[in-house]
């Protein structure tokens, strides 16, 4: 096996012909003979260049609307053929089979043809089979043949080309080879994953894919790499926001920063502004104001402490009036669906304080997928885009909640469903004032929340903690009367749980007896 191959013949066959002329020349000058079908031949024909027809090659006309064109043993065999073994060499003779050196392919926009919202016999159509088929007999035998499916590595071809007087080596035939696997397997998933909605059905086997974005200086601790892919989704978030300032987002900058958004999100902003500040994915405050100010002044208020390095998320563009009150302690990051010019020069005196802009909020109630790695397996399962609303909520107490009790505990609602079990959340005039996440047991959760209230009332100069008359939300049932009581000695005045404990009983009794009222969803959010 040499290291260095020269180019001689390649074959291409493009459905984005980005750089596809520019290409050929620089092939054509270097005399490499080029081989095209339907468009891609067209296109560089046109462009004055010569080039031979696929179906000159293989002697078989192009049919079925470009379905067989490709799908040959003289363009099959051309690629696979080994050029140092004798039985390989006398095949591509006896058979009249020419070698192929270069193999330029990429694939029909099935992601694309996806996302605009085509019919199914549409999508299948934009199923790739031919372009598929080449790129892995090319890639497999990358020993001789050079394949590139992604028009930015043209350039890197080229140079290649340059420094090796028009050949190529065998470590840059192995980089290209992994692209092409690389690309093939997220085609192929992409299809299936298409096909799993299409037909709702949970096939035998799954996989995930995405696209590089960014190579991570580390992951969650220094001595983890990482990196960051994205899907090709527009869902408006981390994945596809502008990036106006600041260093570049670390590991746990993305992470934090998705939950920030996702939970801003659930606040819809023609129903007034809204803030969430985040802290290890969990908020550390959140609220609604009657401006982008005070919903952030509101939020912070409930945790001062671990707002500190914290992101923040709003609902609406981002301000000059918020930005001066958010510039007052380090912020890692804040996302919003835009910012206004006073904003950003603000912004700009804080050179490590990142500015993400979007086009929108994202759809909380878009349905989707989420995926968690176990030993020896993945974990897969529909996003939590349970929603309750006033008319889902059954009163089971005696004391019924007021129409004021009742907007804070569907706000305390939204937010439990962002903060990790077991969670407890209380909430006064629409802002949290106390949260209590991922603790093992849920009393503990009600006790640190109440805790935090305590000194941020110390803090503040108030003189009771605002848990007193507080709507509080348990994100999943009381199992025992003991987290409620909790909650009442805090000073809740009414709550939010799901119901459903085999002493639902007991619980309701609590409450009575504690003048609590209470409501069920129904529903629970548990987030591990």
């Amino acid at each position: 096996m040499p290291d260095l191959v020269p180019l001689r013949r390649a074959l291409l066959s493009v459905s984005d012909k980005t750089g596809l002329v520019d290409l050929a020349q620089a092939l054509t000058a270097r005399g490499v003979e080029l081989v095209s079908t339907g468009g891609s031949a067209k296109a560089i024909r046109d462009a004055g260049l010569d080039v031979r027809d696929v179906a000159d090659l293989t002697g078989f006309p192009e049919m079925m609307d470009g379905r067989v064109k490709t799908l040959h043993p003289k363009v099959h065999g051309g690629l696979l053929a080994l050029r140092d073994n004798p039985d390989h060499a006398a095949s591509l003779e006896t058979h009249a089979i020419g070698p192929i050196d270069l193999l330029v392919v990429n694939l029909y926009p099935f992601e694309e043809t996806v996302a605009s919202g085509a019919d199914y016999a549409t999508c299948i159509e934009n199923i790739d089979i031919g372009g598929p088929a080449m790129l892995r007999s090319g890639a497999k035998n990358h020993s001789f043949v050079s394949v590139v499916t992604d028009p930015e590595d043209y350039a890197a071809l080229l140079a290649e080309l340059e420094a090796n007087d028009g050949a190529t080596s065998y470590a840059f035939r192995q980089r290209l080879a992994l692209t092409v696997y690389s690309r093939t397997a997220a085609y192929d998933t992409a299809v299936s994953q298409w096909m799993t909605g299409a037909l709702d059905e949970t096939p035998r086997r799954r996989s995930v894919t995405g696209t590089l974005a960014q190579t991570l200086r580390y992951g969650e601790n220094s001595h983890q790499s990482a990196a960051f892919y994205v899907d090709g989704s527009d869902r408006p978030g981390v994945a596809t926001a502008t990036q106006h300032q600041g260093k570049e987002l670390s590991y746990n900058n993305i992470n934090d920063t998705d939950a920030a958004f996702e939970l801003v999100a659930e606040f819809d902003p023609s129903e007034g502004a809204a803030c969430a500040i985040i802290k290890h994915a969990n908020p550390c405050g959140v609220a609604r104001g009657a401006s982008l100010k005070d919903a952030y002044k509101a939020a912070f208020d409930c945790d001062r402490t671990s707002a500190f390095g914290g992101i923040v998320a709003l609902n609406k563009p981002l301000d000059g009036a918020t930005a001066e009150e958010i510039v007052e302690i380090f912020t890692e990051v804040v996302i919003a669906p835009g910012a206004d010019d006073a904003a950003k020069d603000i912004f700009a005196k804080k050179k490590n304080l990142r500015l993400l802009t979007t086009d929108g909020l994202p759809d909380p109630r878009a349905a989707s997928m989420t995926v968690r790695q176990v030993a020896g397996g993945y974990l897969y399962q529909d996003k939590d885009v349970g929603h309750v609303d006033l008319t889902d909520l059954k009163v089971v107490t005696k004391i019924k909640p007021t129409d004021a009790q009742m907007q804070d505990l569907l706000f305390a609602w939204k937010v439990a469903k962002h903060v990790k079990s077991n969670a407890i959340v209380y909430v006064k005039d629409g802002a949290t004032v106390g949260v209590g996440a991922g603790q093992m047991s849920r009393v503990d959760s009600a006790l640190i929340a109440a805790k935090k209230a305590e000194r941020m009332a110390e803090a503040l100069g108030l003189p009771e903690p605002l848990t007193k008359g507080s709507a509080v939300a348990s994100d999943a049932f009381f199992p025992f009367a003991d987290g409620l009581l909790e909650a009442a000695a805090a000073g809740a005045s009414c709550v939010i749980q799901p119901g459903g404990s085999m002493r639902d009983d007991e619980v309701i009794a609590a409450a009575d007896e504690a003048g609590l009222a209470m409501v069920l969803t129904g529903m629970r959010h548990f987030r591990h």
